[in-house]
């Protein structure tokens, strides 16, 4: 961790997930004066235009392509990309409580979202950011995709997965750090917030938190960090977890 910096980049800004609780926060936080990079942001996912259909690349793509001709027209960069989508449970399943319940549908959908999707933004956006100066790639990934970190079980296809969203992160950040030696990729736990993925699984106990609060500590966190976080895993606090 470093002392948050007091200027930072000037650029444009990109939220993908900008649909779910924490993505629309995140956005909104962006939008407000004083934002982390100081300039537009840009909101995508499933109902955006254009969209991203996680299922089709073409779509993920093509919102590549549309971002870079806003910074070409706007005469600016892409200094933030920050990815707060994610699934849990849905109409093709719910987390596993045992290997009994391990389902093919539910793993395919959980694994498309939470990995294969974010790999498609990385292979068509982090080309996107800037060769020089500091720009950060931030993707919202979870506690429980820490291999080192899981002792009760349960939840095979979401820990899979995020632990596979946590290996491309560290895989991006050594690619991005040679072209940028200055730039921050890293994943992110933003802790339980009060959105529609949490809900069904939210108890007395845990630490809820409003997603106007959990979008203001990631990125508080992300001004703290510099180009040697790269390629960790961080939670909402800046403590960095293991792998």
């Amino acid at each position: 961790m470093t002392e948050p910096q007091a200027e930072p980049e000037r650029g444009l800004a990109v939220v993908i997930g900008a649909g779910g609780g924490l993505g629309a926060a995140l956005v909104e936080a962006l939008a407000a004066p004083g934002g982390l990079t100081g300039g537009r942001v840009l909101a995508l996912g499933r109902s955006s235009t254009p969209a991203i259909d996680y299922a089709n690349e073409a779509s993920v793509q093509h919102a590549a392509t549309w971002v870079a001709e806003q910074c070409a027209a706007e005469h600016t960069e892409l200094r933030l990309l920050l990815v707060a989508s994610g699934f849990l449970h849905g109409a093709s399943g719910q987390p596993e409580r045992s290997w009994a319940h391990l389902d093919a549908s539910y793993l395919r959908q959980v694994f498309e979202v939470n990995a294969i999707g974010p790999a498609l933004v990385m292979k068509h956006f982090l080309p996107l950011l800037p060769k020089t100066g500091r720009c950060v790639a931030g993707f919202v990934s979870a506690k429980v995709g820490s291999i080192a970190d899981n002792a009760l079980g349960g939840w095979y296809g979401y820990r899979a997965s995020k632990a596979a969203l946590n290996q491309l992160v560290k895989t991006a950040a050594i690619e991005l750090k040679r072209r940028n030696p200055q730039a921050l990729c890293v994943a992110l736990h933003p802790g339980t917030v009060a959105t529609a993925l949490s809900a069904p699984f939210s108890k007395s106990g845990l630490n809820v938190r409003p997603p106007a609060v959990a979008a203001d500590d990631l990125l508080s966190v992300l001004a703290g960090l510099d180009a040697s976080c790269s390629g960790q895993l961080v939670d909402y606090q800046g403590k960095v977890l293991p792998w």
